[in-house]
């Protein structure tokens, strides 16, 4: 998928009026995944990703530890957007990821997660569920 369209399914899915936005929010949600997972991990989830997209991955300060409210607090910061948003965001966005990495990738980010992340792969599993 090319950097135009990842922007414009983010846009469209997340029914946002620009493509500004769009940047923003996936932004806001790659990188702040970028920083929670571990360094060679975020590289590997950015790999089949655009190369556009994939920076916000890979140039993330990655290993830290915090937790999923803090997660939604760093997007909805980030994206100048209200907390409830920025769940919904970081579904989204993580659900658009997971239609172009392989399975045992999006797996392998999951096992690095705690179980308060479930929540983010919560349009995944409805996907996975439907096929």
């Amino acid at each position: 998928m090319k950097y135009d369209d990842f922007m414009g399914q983010v846009q469209n899915r997340l029914e946002l009026p620009d493509t500004g936005r769009a940047v923003r929010a996936t932004r806001a949600v790659l990188q702040t995944l970028g920083e929670r997972l571990q360094g060679g991990e975020a590289t590997d989830l950015a790999g089949p990703l655009p190369m556009e997209v994939d920076y916000y991955l890979e140039s993330a300060d990655s290993g830290q530890r915090f937790d999923y409210d803090e997660f939604v607090g760093r997007v909805a910061d980030r994206a100048e957007i209200e907390r409830s948003d920025a769940v919904y965001y970081g579904k989204v966005v993580v659900g658009l990821v997971s239609e172009l990495v392989p399975a045992s990738e999006l797996e392998q980010v999951r096992a690095q997660l705690p179980d308060d992340y479930e929540d983010l792969f919560a349009l995944v599993d409805a996907e996975e569920v439907e096929e």
